[in-house]
């Protein structure tokens, strides 16, 4: 599962946004180090490899950033599908899950770029008591399907952010350090690229069962803190109740699917 903005070399909106100036930059930055992460899972014996591309760069671009004739052929890449949609590989059954590419949790001071969902529309989200960020989205979804995440590359705050969720046995590889939300400390991409191709060979050819699939919890609550005026996205939906003078959506089901299927399927 793969992301732009923690991508090494990426640290403005530009670059991440289709048809801005810089975005073609950003999307051959973007391909690069998912073929780093192909090689290290290729290395450790990995036999199916399938690259979903999770960003949304607006339009015709979203989760369509990969540039195809870059790809490395020893991956399949899913490619326009709708966000947290595609789980027919989870369904079959999937060893293990690497994650590139992703940015920190919204309201991270260090976070490079950090969100959550939206830049504006989503202040915090809750999974019962664990405040995540989209790296705590796509490791619940993987959860569900007993899928553990076993590798993190993006910038230090994902990285910490990562190993407190999801545990220290997690391989994580920092390619940048924040100084602000748009600015960073950057190891160049070349040697970045020898770092994930590291990590994943690594975090592949170790004890996959060294860490826990990601399960918030059954039942699960699911609540997210909203700006001012943002109740409207939410209100009426089945299963989702807006409460706190119109600051929180909270969403309450039996499982953390049927949860999260109440406040992000519409």
């Amino acid at each position: 599962m793969s992301d732009m903005e923690g991508v090494s070399g990426i640290v403005a909106w530009s670059q991440v946004n289709g048809g801005a100036p810089m975005y073609e930059e950003g999307r051959r930055l973007y391909t690069e180090e998912i073929n780093a992460a192909v090689r290290g899972a290729r290395k450790a014996g990995a036999t199916e490899i399938v690259v979903v591309d999770c960003h949304g760069a607006g339009g015709d671009w979203s989760f369509n950033s990969l540039i195809p004739e870059l790809l490395d052929e020893g991956c399949e890449w899913v490619a326009h599908h709708r966000w947290g949609a595609y789980t027919e590989l989870l369904e079959q059954g999937c060893d293990a899950a690497l994650m590139v590419g992703m940015h920190a949790r919204a309201n991270t001071p260090d976070g490079v770029m950090c969100h959550t969902i939206s830049t504006t529309n989503w202040r915090n989200l809750w999974f019962n008591d664990d405040c995540v960020g989209e790296t705590g989205i796509n490791a619940a979804l993987c959860g569900f399907y007993d899928c553990p995440v076993v590798l993190v590359t993006g910038d230090e705050a994902v990285c910490r952010e990562s190993r407190a969720l999801l545990g220290d046995n997690i391989t994580t590889v920092a390619v940048k350090r924040g100084l602000s939300r748009r600015s960073a400390r950057q190891i160049p991409p070349l040697r970045a690229r020898r770092m994930i191709e590291a990590g994943a060979c690594a975090a592949l050819t170790g004890d996959l069962s060294a860490v826990r699939p990601y399960k918030p919890g059954d039942p699960c609550t699911i609540t997210v803190d909203l700006p001012v005026d943002q109740a409207s996205d939410f209100r009426g939906r089945p299963g989702v109740e807006i409460v706190d003078g119109d600051t929180k959506a909270v969403s309450r089901g039996a499982t953390w699917m049927q949860a999260w299927n109440q406040i992000w399927s519409y």
